[in-house]
């Protein structure tokens, strides 16, 4: 079955299967020129860096947003420790 069939393809449009035998053409498929094939291996590669640049920009905000976060966080506590010492320091006075 896998000999037979070998020699067969799908034709782009329709999906019906020819003979290889017969030119793109001739098998409803499109002939790209040489030029157009660059122009699309181009595009693709400049689509596929546009979206890693936006993944990579995505997880390094999403990376600074939590350490500015966790900073804060850590400004805070240091502020309420200063103030609970603060405290016990006047009460520790009187």
């Amino acid at each position: 079955m896998r000999r037979e069939a070998a020699h067969l393809v799908k034709a782009a449009a329709g999906g019906e299967t020819v003979p290889m035998s017969q030119t793109p053409e001739q098998r409803g498929e499109e002939r790209l020129s040489r030029a157009e094939i660059g122009k699309d291996a181009a595009q693709s590669a400049i689509e596929a860096t546009a979206g890693t640049v936006a993944e990579v920009t995505t997880i390094v905000t999403t990376a600074v947003r939590g350490v500015a976060s966790a900073l804060g966080g850590l400004a805070t506590e240091v502020f309420e420790i200063r103030e609970a010492a603060r405290r016990a320091a006047r009460r520790a006075e009187d």
